[in-house]
């Protein structure tokens, strides 16, 4: 993919006083709460088809539209919600949408049908698409710029969190005392947060009149398409094993329970965060490239003819490494090309980050009932090497050498 010329972006130069600050570790850790609500509120239902199924009384089919009606919230709504408040203040945009996902979650605990549950879920998707538009910026903002990478790195754990933790926790409870139980969670949980919000995240401007240009333009930005390439390519490899990662291992006959090789994924992917922070101020290009190797090299394990539980569990080691640190990695790639329209920016981000999930479940469908689970590797080595083609061609200002 060629990239255009760079393109200079005004940046207010930081004071010698925030400059030299420490890291605004307690606001950061509030923001990382808020990913774990938005990635929790998401997974929650795959986890819980055979209790929404029936207390909706639907198939489960019909139960699993709920993780379908997010998804498309969230792919609808992240581009115009960014571009319709990027000029509002920050610190109330987050309360905002904390404020969504405690409505959301709390129609879908009462909900007495389908219809309606599928309305709450769209909403939650949209705030999903409005929060994850704006963290990113958020949480750079608020830090010295030589600590933006880190303050990114923290404020992205709850992710993996969620996933490796949460998600089972979250199904445990549906299974213990009732589904609904799960969501009205989800909704005390978002007051919490936004209690916390309120008193330990600072404020921050939204992007000012002068500096804001079309959607279009921001398309243009030297960098901004080929990181989007990057994204979709890479996100579609992970998608694609981890969506079918059941079946992989029931007709790989590896004896490995899918939930159990989801935490080790998940406590692998906190390390790949670690890592990530410590490096990506300095070294973003080489952490980017080495990630996406490692999915390459994850996915060869994973294809070789074996049934060796020690191999599989090296594999999803290696996987969750380089997943953790993905986002993090793409978002500061994205923040920097983007400028001073790095929140419009990352909504394009997390739009192709959406149709990537998407297009795995359904190319990965395809595979599972075409030639089988097995080959899904396969497919995941073939997407990551177009992922790495493209890092690797983002030399000059996607993923620039001298970061």
């Amino acid at each position: 993919m060629k990239e255009c010329a760079p393109m200079t972006t005004t940046r207010p130069a930081p004071t010698h006083a925030q400059a030299h600050q420490p890291l605004p570790v307690p606001a950061l850790v509030v923001m990382a709460c808020t990913g774990f609500i938005v990635i929790m509120t998401e997974t929650l239902p795959a986890g819980l088809l055979p209790q929404l199924a029936t207390g909706l009384g639907v198939s489960e089919g019909g139960a699993g539209q709920l993780v379908s009606a997010y998804a498309i919230g969230t792919v609808l709504a992240a581009i115009p919600a960014i571009m319709l408040t990027r000029g509002t203040r920050r610190k109330p945009l987050l309360l905002i949408g904390l404020l969504g996902f405690l409505l959301a979650n709390a129609v879908t605990a009462i909900s007495p049908s389908l219809a309606i549950a599928l309305v709450a879920r769209f909403v939650g998707g949209a705030f999903s698409g409005l929060l994850w538009g704006m963290l990113a910026g958020y949480a750079r903002r608020i830090a010295a710029p030589e600590h933006a990478g880190r303050a990114l790195a923290i404020a992205m754990t709850g992710t993996p969190v969620a996933l490796s933790i949460g998600t089972p926790l979250g199904s445990w409870l549906g299974s213990t005392v009732g589904w609904r139980w799960s969501f009205a969670a989800m909704s005390l949980l978002s007051v919490i947060v936004m209690i916390c919000a309120k008193f330990l995240v600072p404020d921050a401007a939204g992007q000012s009149t002068q500096t804001r240009i079309p959607l279009a333009r921001v398309l243009g930005l030297p960098g901004v398409a080929t990181i989007l390439g990057t994204v979709f390519t890479w996100m579609l490899a992970h998608n694609l094993l981890y969506t079918y990662i059941a079946p992989y291992l029931r007709q790989m006959h590896l004896a490995l329970r899918p939930d159990a090789a989801l935490l080790v994924f998940g406590i692998a992917a906190l390390g790949g965060i670690w890592i990530t922070g410590v490096f990506i101020d300095r070294a973003l290009r080489a952490l980017t490239l080495a990630s996406v190797t490692l999915f390459i090299v994850a996915g060869a394990i994973l294809i070789a003819p074996q049934q060796s539980m020690a191999l599989g569990l090296l594999a999803i080691t290696l996987w969750g490494i380089a997943f953790g640190g993905a986002a993090t990695q793409l978002q500061t790639a994205m923040g920097v090309a983007g400028g001073e329209n790095a929140d419009v920016a990352n909504a394009m981000l997390t739009t192709s980050f959406n149709l990537a999930i998407f297009a795995g479940g359904a190319l990965g469908a395809v595979v599972v009932g075409g030639v089988g689970a097995p080959a899904l590797p396969a497919g995941m080595i073939v997407l990551a090497l177009a992922a790495l083609v493209t890092v690797g061609c983002g030399r000059r200002v996607a993923f620039p050498a001298n970061r």
